[in-house]
Order: structure tokens, then C-alpha cells, then sequence
């Protein structure tokens, strides 16, 4: 009767080698996506829970750049999930210019957020997000939901299993409040904006040694503020006084702090304002790096556009209170010993929804 009942059986990939289906079609799934296969039979569950298939599809993955909407009123429409007009929330969203607006799809929504969270950062295919005075973080690993928190400001080695360090609430409270920052080379960098003196300098945590030190900046009162790797380098942008021109900056020797130019982008305003039929100045500007290049994302009234190196247009989204960031999101199902570690571990609990 087994016997039968296998012969009788029609394999879930119609005949395709398992092979082939894992490491060719499986491979390059969604996390989510990828989540749901793995209810189809147990032998895709036990290959796709392997490590190496997980750092392989994790590998797969598009880098792309987040954005995130405060949702203040259910009652208008444009998120109706079932909450009544008196709650929000906060939703983050990779931004995949191949997809249409109306197909773009947060990866975390948090509930009655409005006035508590904001995304700090995003690295490992983690999200960390602030609580209200900057002295509690989650952090959360989007694709499975996972998050746990912390009070204080701290160390996470990932992937390590030692539990944070604390390094201190006093200087870094004030940086993470104030500047956003980018990983690059085992150090963090944030650039401070300092409105008494014109001398503005990058601030620099060594990860390792856990240490500080200021760098300067490309060009002295140098008005951009995004920080980002570039080609292998550290990069800055910095706009012209018009705001139509951004310069990109590269750190051509680190040592030396030598700075130089490595392109410009103009940036298509008069196509910009003809599309939104408004002839308001920008409302919000960052550059992120994408798969192999750089992309300017610019708010607009209650339209999103990214932007390509050459100064065109790659796409236009329409989004009621929709905020560009300089942060990017490449989606992970790999483990994170850590989480178990943290005071506050939970999985597919508040504040998410």
C-alpha cells in the first residue's frame, strides 16, 4: 500500500531533479516566499534550513533601499488593516524600482508607532529602531520577525553567541539621535553638522578597539550629510548652493584623509516639478548605495523618486507620508545567535504587528 500510495504520488516540481529545484529555483525565492515552500514536503524543509543553502540565498538577494510611511490615520484608505482610526503604525519598505508603486510591500509593521519608533539603521539584514528617548532599541531581523531589545547603548558582535557590550549612553545617545551613520571597515561613521562652527568633521567608532576619532570632511561647511561605501571607499555627497548639483566625494587615501571628486549628478528638478504639478522647493533628499551604483531618493509633496547616477529618472512612487532613508535592506534567513542573548526576545510579538 506504501507502495502504491508513493507510486501514485505527484512530486511538487513535476519531475525536475531535486537538485536543479533547490539550488536553481529555491534559491532565488523571497524569504517569505522561501518560508511558505518549505510547508510543501520535508525534504525542501530540510534543504532550504541547511546554513549553506541559507548563505546562499541570502547572497541572492537584491540590496535595496528602505523608506518608511507613518500611518496616522486608518481611516483614510490608503492602509486599512483592520484598525480603527485612533491607533498608527509605521511601516518600512525595500524600495524595488522593477515594481510597480502599488506592489511595493513593507518587510516590518509596527504598531501605535507614530509617535515612538524611527529606523536608525540596517545591517546583516537587521533593522534597529529607537523607543521614544533614544535609551531603548529593537532590533529585528524582518524576514522571520525576530526581535529583541535593549536599554542603553551597546556592543553586538553577530554571530559571535557573546551577549552585548556596553559602551556607555553618554556620546553615543547624542550621535545616534542627531546624525545618521554607515558601517565601513570595521568602524561607523556619522557626520556631524556642528551650526556654531563652519569646521564640521565625520565622527569615527572603531568597532574592535571601541574607541572614537574625528576625520574631515571633503569641503569645509560641507552641506551633505550622507555617508556611504562606494567602489571599496568611504563616499560623502555634497550639494551646490543651488541644490540642482550633487557633488560625490570618495576618501581616495584613508590615511591621509585625502579626499576627491568622483562624479556629479544633476538632479532632474523642472522634470520633478512638472510631474507633481508643484513648483514647491524639495522636501527631502538622501543618496544610498544600490546594486553597484548610487541612487538619489527625493520627496516630493506626497511623491517618491529615485534618481540614477546619469541625473534621470529610474522611478516614481506615489505614497502618502512616505520618507526616504540612507539606510539598505539585503534580506536574511541566517540565524542570529545573539537574539537569545537579549533581554526582551521575542518572536512575532508587540510592537510588531
Amino acid at each position: 500500500m506504501a507502495e502504491a500510495a508513493s507510486e501514485g504520488a505527484t512530486p511538487p516540481h513535476h519531475g525536475l531533479p531535486d537538485e536543479i529545484f533547490i539550488w536553481e529555483i529555491l534559491v532565488r525565492l523571497p524569504p517569505k516566499s522561501l518560508l511558505r515552500c518549505r510547508a510543501v514536503c520535508r525534504a525542501w524543509r530540510s534543504a532550504t534550513s541547511a546554513r549553506g543553502f541559507l548563505l546562499a540565498h541570502h547572497a541572492r538577494q537584491p540590496t535595496l533601499p528602505l523608506v518608511y510611511v507613518r500611518n496616522r490615520d486608518f481611516n483614510d484608505g490608503v492602509f486599512p488593516y483592520g484598525h480603527d482610526g485612533n491607533n498608527a503604525s509605521l511601516d518600512i519598505i525595500p524600495v524595488d524600482h522593477r515594481a510597480a508603486a502599488d506592489h511595493l510591500r513593507s518587510v516590518a509593521r509596527l504598531d501605535q508607532a507614530s509617535d515612538f519608533y524611527r529606523l536608525e539603521g540596517s545591517c546583516d539584514g537587521l533593522l534597529v529602531l529607537s523607543l521614544d528617548d533614544d535609551t531603548h532599541f529593537v532590533i529585528c531581523n524582518p524576514a522571520t520577525l525576530i526581535a529583541g531589545s535593549k536599554d542603553d547603548c551597546y556592543v553586538l558582535s553577530l554571530g559571535s553567541g557573546q551577549p552585548p557590550r556596553n559602551i556607555g549612553p553618554e556620546q553615543t545617545h547624542k550621535l545616534i539621535s542627531d546624525t545618521r551613520s554607515v558601517l565601513f571597515r570595521g568602524r561607523l561613521y556619522w557626520y556631524r553638522v556642528q551650526e556654531k562652527v563652519k569646521n564640521n568633521m565625520i565622527i569615527v567608532f572603531d568597532i574592535t578597539a571601541e574607541s572614537f576619532r574625528q576625520m574631515h570632511v571633503p569641503v569645509r561647511g560641507c552641506t551633505g550629510d550622507d555617508l556611504f561605501e562606494m567602489d571599496g571607499m568611504l563616499g560623502m555627497s555634497s550639494f551646490r548652493d543651488t541644490w540642482t548639483i550633487i557633488d560625490i566625494w570618495v576618501l581616495q587615501d584613508y590615511e591621509s584623509e585625502v579626499w576627491t571628486i568622483k562624479c556629479k549628478i544633476e538632479l532632474p528638478l523642472m522634470e520633478i516639478r512638472a510631474w507633481c504639478r508643484k513648483d514647491d522647493e524639495l522636501c527631502e533628499l538622501v543618496v544610498v548605495p544600490g546594486d553597484g551604483e548610487l541612487l538619489v531618493l527625493i520627496k516630493f509633496a506626497e511623491w517618491l523618486f529615485q534618481v540614477g547616477m546619469d541625473g534621470k529618472l529610474v522611478a516614481t512612487f506615489h505614497r502618502k507620508g512616505v520618507r526616504p532613508t540612507q539606510f539598505q535592506l539585503k534580506q536574511t534567513l541566517v540565524q542570529h545567535d545573539f537574539f537569545p542573548t537579549l533581554e526582551g526576545y521575542v518572536v512575532n510579538n508587540f510592537p510588531f504587528i
